[in-house]
């Protein structure tokens, strides 16, 4: 049997708050950046929803968003600066490490992104399939990532894990669709939706996913 995990993108391998807060404070120098990236967090699934844009659009309209919810000023030029930070933002330090692992242990790995082709082709994380928002119309918690994915790689859900960082995008969605998920918790959350595993980073991800769907 094919064994695959599937991967969030950002916030999971690359370290999606870090870079949105870095901007932010650039944009921002005298704002509070850790309380401007709450407000990022919580307008761009609103932008997001029922949108089939590019993660381009949604990153400068959720910027703008931003901006005139804490008035403050965005120049024109400025618009798209999240959109230009991102392929620079770093993978966590552990990340490869961990997949090269899976892949010596024999798991084909896919990345379902709320991002656009030339992002995940910038940070050069090797994987065997890859479904973005931008060619599919459809952001995540909305489970069309999931159905392409299935669709594409004929995987056998028995063989299928999940992981990601965001209860909102991804393991919620996943318990919704009774997949097997780890959930990554880099930020010491806490949270009652159902998942097989809860680990702080990717470091001891393919014990946990040996012991979860044996070779």
């Amino acid at each position: 049997m094919e064994r695959w995990a599937t991967f969030d993108c950002y916030g999971t391998l690359v370290d999606w708050h870090g870079g949105v807060r870095a901007e932010l404070a650039r944009l921002w120098p005298d704002a509070d950046a850790d309380a401007l990236l709450q407000r990022y967090l919580s307008i761009e699934p609103q932008v997001q929803a029922g949108r089939g844009v590019s993660y381009r659009s949604v990153m400068a309209d959720t910027l703008a968003e931003v901006a005139a919810a804490e008035g403050l000023t965005l120049p024109e030029s400025e618009r798209h600066a999240l959109g230009a930070a991102l392929p620079g933002w770093r993978v966590f330090p552990e990340v490869p490490a961990a997949l090269s692992e899976l892949r010596k242990r024999g798991w084909k790995l896919a990345i379902l992104s709320n991002t656009d082709r030339d992002f995940l082709d910038a940070i050069g994380v090797p994987v065997d399939l890859s479904v973005v928002a931008s060619e599919i119309g459809s952001y995540k918690p909305a489970h069309d990532h999931w159905t392409v994915f299935f669709e594409r790689s004929a995987a056998p859900r028995e063989g299928h894990v999940h992981v990601a960082a965001s209860l909102f995008h991804d393991i919620a969605p996943a318990a919704e669709l009774g997949l097997t998920a780890v959930w990554i918790d880099r930020e010491g959350e806490t949270s009652d939706l159902p998942r097989a595993a809860t680990l702080p980073d990717l470091s001891g991800l393919p014990d946990a996913l040996d012991a979860l769907v044996p070779e």
